[in-house]
């Protein structure tokens, strides 16, 4: 058995003396591990960092197996970011979001399309925050959990979408939110509107929304939670006032 696809580096885990076991986000055959012989080299080192594109070679005996890759570096996205402590958590959360979330070796063509935009944009620090929530709302769309944000769960409008039903994922535009307002979750106009500007706030907002759904529809009935990579991307962001 053996295939040959692009993906990125998400996870590297020591194995034995020299060699480890990786987890790339590949094209054509999702999240997947292997093994990887002289990890440890100069070489290798430089390749298996999180975030890297690469080209993947996997081959086992049988497709249950582990199986053993050889890693090909196309583009050394983690050296682009080496000294924004920032990008660099955001990075390290999409990873661990990524190996949390996504069922191993089932392929998911739009998640994976969106995680190499966002990894080729972690050192544009006015864009990659709002690729984030979006690739969040993306991953809980194609695993089924998507959040209906086109209009408003009372009225019908397509409209002043402000807010989001905690119980059922579903807009709620400004008038119809006011009795309850205090009961919802904010919207921000970006996540439903591609051509809104970002405003104060929003970032906070979408991640906090995509954070409860992610937590309450996908990791909870698995007994998981949140990675703390996310809580620490979180925390930089605040630090750096781009909530």
């Amino acid at each position: 058995m053996d295939w040959q696809d692009r993906g990125i580096v998400l996870h590297v885990r020591p194995h034995g003396e020299s060699s480890a076991i990786v987890e790339v986000l590949s094209a054509a055959h999702g999240r997947h591990a292997g093994l990887v012989r002289g990890a440890k080299s100069k070489r290798m080192r430089g390749v298996l960092q999180p975030g890297n594109l690469i080209e993947v070679h996997w081959r086992a005996r049988l497709s249950e197996h582990l199986g053993a890759f050889v890693l090909e570096l196309v583009e050394a996205r983690a050296a682009v970011i080496f000294d924004d402590a920032l990008a660099l958590d955001g990075l390290g959360a999409a990873c661990a979001m990524a190996c949390l979330c996504l069922p191993e070796r089932e392929r998911f063509a739009g998640i994976y399309a969106a995680f190499e935009v966002l990894t080729s944009c972690m050192h544009e620090r006015a864009l990659w925050p709002a690729l984030y929530v979006r690739w969040e709302a993306g991953i809980l769309r194609e695993l089924g959990y998507g959040l209906q944000l086109e209009r408003c769960a009372a009225t019908g409008q397509s409209d002043h979408l402000t807010h989001v039903s905690p119980r059922t994922g579903r807009a709620v535009s400004a008038a119809a939110a006011q009795p309850y307002v205090d009961k919802l979750l904010t919207l921000p106009a970006f996540l439903h509107d591609g051509a809104a500007p970002l405003q104060d706030g929003d970032i906070g907002a979408g991640l906090t929304l995509t954070g409860y759904f992610l937590e309450r529809r996908l990791l909870w009935p698995l007994n998981r939670t949140l990675p703390d990579a996310r809580a620490r991307m979180t925390e930089r962001l605040l630090d750096a006032g781009l909530l």
